[in-house]
Order: C-alpha cells, then structure tokens, then sequence
C-alpha cells in the first residue's frame, strides 16, 4: 500500500486493511485515483455507501476491471442519480441502489472495496461481513 502524508492511516486486520482519512476537508476532495492510489486495489466490486449524486461513484469506475455501485436511503436522489448515469453511459458497470441504511446488500465476502465519507448506521462488523479476504474499507473518520 502506497503511504500518502501523515492523513492516511491504515490497520491491517484479519486479511482486511481498513484506511481512514484526517479531516473533513480531505474528505470532500479526496477522488478516484486517490482511493485506488492508497488502497492497491486493482479490480472488483466497489460499493460506495452514502454515493450522494453518484459522482465519485462514477469516478470510482477507472477501467472494466471495476464494477461498482452506489448506496443511498434516499429513493428520490437514486431515481435522478440513476438518470444522470444513464445519460451519461455508465449505467450498467456503474449502478446505484436504495438500501435500509444499516444492512449491506450483499453476500458475506464479496466486496473489494468499501468507501464511504459516512456509514451512518451501518457498523464496521457490517463491513467487515461484506469485504472479501484482503478486501479494503475506505472509510472517512473525524479527527482520526
């Protein structure tokens, strides 16, 4: 894994490596090519949780090795986010999808990449039930 500054901080457990990030204001630039720069990951199924519109989702699309998705509980926001990424080519490889905000919808080991500047109720043992062996949480925390 590729060190970045002293705002990066990564935790190996269990196969899993987890990376927080330092402050709010990194987070709300933080793109793409800087979440697969500090994580290593080359491929899989990345799930964005909490995608908003959908545009670091979108970016998190750099080549046909990913497949990622979007999470969000706002049924309104996935209905104009899924229009913009139609209109935009990318549905299909790039999808978003409405879930209960606590429970991820997938089966245990499957994801390659979690990123998320907030997981709201969705709890780290949630993650953890998702992330395959040697899967990355990319996860914004406040201050740490």
């Amino acid at each position: 894994m590729r060190k970045s500054a002293s705002r990066l901080c990564s935790v190996l457990v269990s196969g899993m490596v987890f990376v927080t990030l330092a402050s709010a204001a990194f987070c709300e630039s933080i793109t793409a090519k800087a979440i697969y720069d500090a994580t290593g990951v080359k491929g899989g199924l990345v799930v964005h949780v909490g995608c908003g519109d959908a545009k670091l989702t979108a970016a998190l699309r750099a080549d046909d090795s990913y497949l990622v998705q979007g999470l969000d509980t706002d049924a309104a926001r996935i209905a104009e986010t899924r229009k913009s990424l139609h209109a935009a080519g990318l549905y299909g490889p790039v999808t978003v999808n409405q879930f209960d905000g606590k429970h991820l919808p997938y089966v245990k080991d499957m994801v390659t990449l979690v990123v998320a500047e907030k997981l709201g109720d969705v709890t780290m043992d949630e993650v953890r039930r998702v992330l395959a062996p040697d899967g990355v949480a990319y996860i914004a925390k406040g201050g740490k």
